[in-house]
């Protein structure tokens, strides 16, 4: 069967054999060796294109055998084995490719993605978000998460943010050095270890999101590297810049995102992930390291225009191909041209993380007093959008990057009073942040553990203390709570869900804000959020209203059933009356607590 009828790169199993095909544009020679031929570098050679790429099927090779490229050229001192770029998994970073199977027996019938507007993410780490006792490693794996799986939808989510995946050094990592983007960890599971969670978190009703690292490649355990022997100066070869454009901080392996090749073979991984491995959404790390040498907007000077079309190529295509799946932004500049169309000129991204809404709330809650909490700042943050749409921002407190011990960085809990997350303090302001941000425009977002106390730092080294999960289990109802009402679970809050946010009491002498959300408008719809950043319980605090009528209390972040330490300040349903207050019709009294919020709306 000639190669042509399989065109796909890498390594693409059909019934009789493999097909093989990989780019080396300054190879001479390009031979597969493997188990299926006794590792022979020489007796499989494959046929040049005649475009810098080789392809040719070998009848003997089977799903699960072992293979490398075997490459000799000008620049190849010898011969050069080579794994796969493409390859879907590899016995170990260091190890060989494997020729994975291609198919996958989904189970997921009636599975929908959440409409942005209803999505909640849990952010979640596969290697330390649940140890497996009886793996070779002791490490989590994508079967451990499944096991967790109802665990996390009685929580409410219904988006799980996978950290990256693809297969890294060791087995101990973040995951934000990729030494193979095709292939999946095998220390997780591999690729098929992957779709068994897919496919069994939509049958939850989850969806999964994957992060991809396209800012850089490795930069150890790296077959990328001089590829097929050809670099400038020494650096990286065909698949990288060659030039100053090379540096990031993470080493010099920018991807050359101006060399076609290397533009499909990115393009290519993200569509793999979403429609081969079903995931639904893409978030993408560091696209200021994509669009810009130095990952940010303070030189244009340095610019990648390259890197930029790229994002708006992978985009578009996605928005063409699978539209009701999303793909999110760690850009970190508060830029709107992130998440601007594509044919408007911008990069085409669905969402993006929300850097100054997180940055300064978690400022405000760690502040030692409350003259250091600037009310009116947070006010604007509450009210800030990207292109006028309220869906096109992730608002969380905690992600990976804010709480990772490797970064310098601590859980909020921690932050507000070092040693003692569990304190009264920390426990009332985490929850207090918890509180806006899913009540916030925008998509909430956690970070796994976060919903049961964490504190200290995050280490991808260390299993979560699931302990807490007991021992805390009224913060995580409080986070509970917090999800259904995001979620309009009772249909009462539904405003929650809309694009309209009026912030209308500002008060920073008290350090108290209130602000109104609505969809449509009307009962069950309006929603109006009370949050006191002092330390000052008030009984009876008048805020302005929507409409008359009786509001009637469906949260208070102060109720001792969420914690024994709590004050327990008593908040009530109130009806309206006509003095209108905070540029409102109506207006109201209601209890808050110290460091507390409360949520209003009216019966349908």
């Amino acid at each position: 069967m000639s190669a042509s009828v399989h065109p796909g790169m890498g390594a693409n199993p059909f019934e009789g054999g493999a097909s093989f095909r990989v780019w080396a544009p300054f190879a001479d020679t390009v031979c597969v060796a493997g188990t299926f031929n006794g590792w022979s570098d020489s007796e499989n050679a494959l046929k040049n294109e005649g475009n810098g790429i080789w392809s040719g099927d070998i009848p003997s090779a089977r799903i699960g055998d072992q293979y490398k490229f075997v490459l000799t050229g000008k620049f190849i001192q010898g011969k050069l084995w080579k794994n796969d770029p493409y390859a879907r998994s590899l016995t170990n970073s260091v190890g060989n490719s494997i020729i994975a199977a291609g198919d996958f027996d989904w189970t997921q019938a009636g599975y929908r993605t959440p409409a942005w507007n209803e999505m909640v993410i849990y952010e979640l780490h596969v290697g330390s978000f649940l140890f497996a006792p009886n793996s070779s490693s002791g490490r989590g794996n994508f079967d451990t998460v499944i096991s967790k799986l109802d665990y996390l939808a009685d929580l409410g989510i219904n988006v799980i943010q996978l950290l990256p995946s693809d297969e890294f050094p060791g087995d101990i990592s973040m995951g934000y050095n990729p030494s193979y983007i095709f292939a999946i960890e095998e220390s997780y599971g591999g690729p098929n270890g992957l779709r068994r969670l897919v496919d069994a978190a939509h049958c939850k009703g989850i969806a999964i999101i994957f992060d991809v690292v396209y800012n850089h490649f490795g930069p150890s355990d790296l077959d990328l590297w001089q590829f097929d022997g050809w670099s400038e100066n020494g650096n990286g070869g065909i698949y990288f810049y060659n030039d100053w454009r090379r540096k990031t901080p993470w080493g010099d392996t920018r991807p050359d995102y101006g060399r076609g090749e290397v533009r499909q073979y990115i393009g290519d991984n993200a569509l793999r992930f979403l429609e081969q491995r079903a995931c639904d959404g893409l978030r993408f790390d560091a696209t200021g390291w994509i669009r810009n040498v130095w990952g940010n907007d303070n030189d244009p000077g340095a610019d990648l225009a390259e890197g930029w079309s790229l994002l708006q190529s992978i985009n578009g295509e996605i928005r063409d191909r699978q539209p009701w799946k999303i793909t999110i932004a760690e850009d970190m500049h508060d830029n709107e041209w992130i998440t601007k169309r594509v044919d408007e000129g911008g990069a085409g991204f669905t969402a993006q993380w929300g850097a100054s809404f997180m940055h300064r709330l978690r400022d405000t809650l760690a502040a030692p007093d409350d003259a250091g909490r600037d009310i009116g700042t947070l006010a604007a943050l509450i009210a800030q959008r990207y292109n006028n749409d309220a869906f096109q921002r992730v608002v969380y407190t905690e992600s990976h990057d804010e709480v990772a011990a490797s970064n310098g960085n601590k859980r909020v809990p921690e932050i507000i009073w070092p040693g003692n997350a569990d304190s009264s303090p920390s426990q009332k302001r985490s929850t207090l942040g918890a509180a806006l941000v899913f009540t916030a425009p925008g998509i909430p977002m956690i970070f796994m553990g976060q919903e049961f106390l964490e504190g200290g730092a995050w280490s991808d080294a260390r299993e979560l203390d699931w302990a807490k999960a007991t021992h805390f289990a009224g913060i995580r109802a409080l986070y509970r709570d917090l999800i259904r009402l995001r979620r309009n679970w009772f249909n009462n809050t539904a405003g929650l869900k809309g694009q309209f946010v009026k912030v209308h009491h500002v008060n920073n002498a008290d350090k108290v804000l209130a602000f109104h959300r609505w969809d449509q408008g009307g009962t069950g719809d309006d929603v109006i959020v009370l949050l006191n950043f002092s330390a000052r319980a008030f009984d009876q605090y008048r805020i302005g209203l929507p409409r008359q009528g009786l509001w009637r209390l469906r949260f208070n972040s102060d109720w001792n059933g969420y914690s024994p330490i709590f004050g327990n300040q008593s908040s009530f349903d109130a009806s309206a009356d006509e003095s209108g207050q905070d540029g409102m019709l109506c207006a109201g009294a209601f209890g808050v607590g110290a460091y507390s919020a409360v949520i209003l709306s009216q019966d349908r």
